[in-house]
């Protein structure tokens, strides 16, 4: 996680005292995209092996976006741990955070606010990377397969 927070906090310090307004916004979407490849990195690793084979390959582009958000939005993850229930909530928040930075061009960010967007996820990934394994690998299973029943 640190590289990816380094490069969002990158953004935010132009060289002058105020970033950029392109800064701000593709500060939002990297801590929105950290998170995003966390998780997708989590289930590949969980479910595929840790080494990067093209079956890693194959569950690490299966993550979709809004199906994940969805995922996330589901009654299901009442029953999961707080750590991943945050990591969801978050994901939800920078997901919808990022949609607004790179699609609707008349809000303005500041650059305190766009710090605190990259704190939630930092934090937000530190506490799913301390959730036990099999909580991450439940996750990553709801995330990733639609539920049936039996």
């Amino acid at each position: 996680m640190n590289s990816r927070d380094l490069t969002a906090r990158r953004l935010t310090e132009s060289g002058a005292l105020q970033p950029t307004q392109a800064d701000l916004r593709r500060a939002v979407s990297t801590a929105y995209y950290a998170q995003f490849h966390c998780l997708a990195s989590t289930a590949a690793d969980l479910l595929a092996g840790g080494s990067r084979s093209p079956e890693w390959h194959q569950v690490y582009r299966a993550i979709e976006h809004g199906k994940a958000r969805s995922a996330c939005q589901q009654d299901a993850m009442r029953a999961f741990p707080m750590e991943i229930r945050g990591f969801a909530d978050t994901f939800i928040d920078l997901q919808k955070a990022r949609q607004q930075a790179d699609y609707a061009l008349e809000g303005e960010y500041s650059k305190r606010d766009v710090l605190a967007m990259i704190d939630m996820a930092v934090g937000a990934i530190d506490q799913f990377e301390q959730a036990d394994v099999r909580h991450r690998r439940s996750f990553a299973v709801h995330v990733l397969f639609k539920r049936r029943q039996p």
